[in-house]
């Protein structure tokens, strides 16, 4: 970018553009050839995370992780984020993208003490909670290695206490929070080398949220690396992120269809609303599972719901935007721990939370568009595993939006069947 001040405000079309190599990742996994895609192709079946020559104490924690081979996002994107180079990729949910920037940033890292060579900021605090905890799991054998995360909800001091006295290499966090911080000269970003988002089109959507990204993005230094991430980005906010960049690589799965989620039983059940509760616990009688997430529209919703599944002995924690920070992360640690095994939850939860042991998703109230289900049901068969999703449809809004994700995602969601068979959901049976 030539001019960070005024080139950001205004974010009219550029009349001549010059298009970047865009890679459709799943083209290449299955060996077709697009006529209208540019970049190479590549056999990738060999492929092993040795081949990006990182770091031996990266490998060591990657192995410790029990990976074994990059997903396509990582394979295209990895070489090229190593190489420094800024990177725009849209790939499905449970695909591995966090690994991407969090490898891609700790290969390139050269601590020096005081100075933040790495920023990271998504949307909301529980995934920058466990954002920075990836970022923890990764440097395991690299203990010069310093990751801090701050985020709203929490006492803003305590964040200045370790910027003082335990500077950070590596920064995670909202942007509410990191613009306060900067704007206090606490937080200082002149030496900063990358620059990341992820969820990025849910940043950049919100004007308000857009704003502190770019005051933030004026506050550090003109040569840096930008990377972006996220599973649904559309073509208006594509050319919003471009604008943060400098040539960068595109990754996208452009046919939408591909988005759904291989080795995922999507089902609806249509019933009245004030059904709903009978028919979960129904259901949740008759299923297997390893953990359940129920996605409701409200608060309110979601504090009764979890109440009632308690009552009826089925062990449930709730996460909403009504908690208080620090009960929100300690539930999501639990769940994460598998101390507890039913989450409800508002649409705070469904982006970006990585749970590999989540199996069923319900929709126990519709989600309000098509993008929001793919997030949501994305929890389960997370990186290619089996999974469940079942939606309650309970009027014709909700029908319509169905429709619009059977079309849009060319996916087939039946009617729920009377017997489901184990091995359609669960791994290994």
């Amino acid at each position: 970018m030539a001019d960070n001040e005024g080139e950001l405000l205004d974010y009219e079309e550029d009349e001549e553009t010059v298009e970047a190599p865009v890679v459709d990742a799943e083209a290449q996994v299955n060996g077709e050839k697009k006529k209208d895609v540019k970049g190479s192709y590549v056999s990738i079946h060999s492929s092993g995370f040795r081949d990006f020559l990182l770091k031996p104490e990266i490998l060591r924690s990657i192995v410790d992780c029990g990976f074994e081979h990059p997903s396509e996002v990582q394979h295209e994107c990895i070489p090229q984020a190593v190489l420094g180079m800024d990177v725009l990729t849209q790939a499905k949910s449970g695909m591995g993208k966090t690994a991407v920037f969090v490898l891609a940033t700790l290969q390139q890292l050269e601590p020096v003490d005081g100075q933040v060579s790495c920023l990271v900021m998504c949307h909301t605090r529980e995934l920058a909670f466990q954002i920075s905890k990836e970022y923890e799991r990764f440097s395991k054998y690299m203990p010069s290695v310093k990751v801090a995360v701050f985020f709203g909800g929490m006492n803003i001091m305590k964040d200045e206490t370790t910027l003082k006295n335990n500077p950070p290499h590596i920064v995670v966090g909202t942007p509410g929070r990191i613009l306060a911080l900067v704007k206090s000269k606490k937080l200082n970003l002149r030496h900063l080398k990358h620059f990341i988002l992820d969820e990025c089109d849910k940043m950049l959507e919100a004007l308000d949220m857009r704003r502190d990204v770019q005051e933030i993005f004026r506050n550090t230094p003109h040569e840096k690396q930008v990377m972006m991430f996220s599973a649904t980005l559309k073509k208006d906010i594509r050319s919003v992120c471009k604008k943060f960049m400098q040539d960068p690589m595109e990754v996208y799965v452009d046919d939408e269809s591909k988005l759904t989620l291989h080795g995922l039983q999507q089902h609806y059940v249509k019933l009245k609303d004030n059904e709903k509760n009978r028919m979960l616990f129904e259901l949740m009688d008759k299923l297997e599972f390893n953990q359940v997430v129920i996605f409701v529209k409200a608060v309110q919703r979601c504090i009764a719901l979890t109440t009632l599944l308690v009552e009826q002995n089925f062990p449930a924690i709730s996460i909403h935007r009504g908690m208080l920070q620090e009960e929100r992360l300690n539930k999501y640690q639990q769940f994460k721990d598998f101390q507890k095994r039913i989450l409800v939850a508002t649409n705070l939860f469904g982006r970006g939370m990585d749970i590999e042991r989540v199996n069923i998703v319900f929709n126990y109230d519709m989600p309000e568009d098509s993008d929001t289900y793919l997030h949501r049901v994305a929890r389960a068969g997370r990186f290619g595993t089996k999974g469940l999703a079942i939606t309650f449809v309970s009027d014709e809004n909700d029908a319509k939006i169905l429709n619009e994700v059977q079309n849009r995602f060319d996916v087939n969601i039946t009617e729920l069947p009377d017997e489901i068979d184990l091995s359609s959901y669960i791994e290994g049976r």
